[in-house]
């Protein structure tokens, strides 16, 4: 009976490409109270894509090879994913939702674009602890440890693993790779459809 082989080389892990979804089918172009952006990210929230965006060939070609694919459970991920898999399987993970952003509770004589209330939300959320009840950013920052586990465990067999999901919240779980020893190979920044990948020291 032969005995197992000694001083294999050890499977380098696959590489872990953080993606943001596509644009979705909401306009960014309104002045908002603090109330009204309420009522517009919970409807950002809810929507898909925006018809007849062309999604990138390279990141179409990272999915294809890619071992294993995941969205998480909103609908802009999952259309994203259905646009750039030409039908294969991919799973749906409600731990890569992006983290909340409540206002700040300001007067509604102050109006401002989706995108500056987003950034002032994002603001008031890390440094204030501004949650309303919702996810808080320790939370939040515990369930992107979860993830990047997650990821990590995937890419252990030498596959590589692509997530379409949310901007701040995959740089969250970029910070937990990079704390585990991941470092940031490539950066096309936040733009949608762009993506982060990350490979192991």
């Amino acid at each position: 009976m032969s005995s197992a082989p000694e001083n294999l080389p050890a499977v380098r892990p696959g590489a872990i490409v953080l993606a943001r979804h596509g644009e979705p089918a909401i306009s960014r172009k309104v002045m908002l109270t603090a109330g009204g952006y309420r009522e517009f990210w919970a409807k950002y929230e809810e929507l898909g894509l925006r018809p007849g965006q062309t999604p990138p060939a390279a990141l179409m070609k990272q999915i294809a090879e890619a071992g294993v694919v995941i969205s998480s459970v909103r609908n802009r991920s999952i259309e994203s994913v259905i646009a750039l898999s030409r039908g294969r399987e991919f799973q749906r993970e409600a731990i890569f939702v992006e983290a909340p952003l409540p206002p700040p509770n300001w007067p509604d004589f102050v109006r401002m674009s989706p995108k500056v209330w987003g950034f002032v939300a994002r603001i008031w959320w890390w440094f204030f602890d501004h949650h309303e009840g919702q996810e808080t950013r320790r939370e939040a920052e515990a369930r992107a440890d979860q993830a990047a586990a997650m990821l990590e465990g995937l890419a252990a067999s030498g596959q590589d693993v692509v997530v379409l999901a949310h901007g701040f919240f995959n740089y969250m779980v970029g910070r937990s790779l990079r704390r585990r020893g991941w470092r940031l190979a490539a950066n096309q920044g936040w733009k949608y459809w762009s993506t982060r990948r990350f490979e192991r020291r």
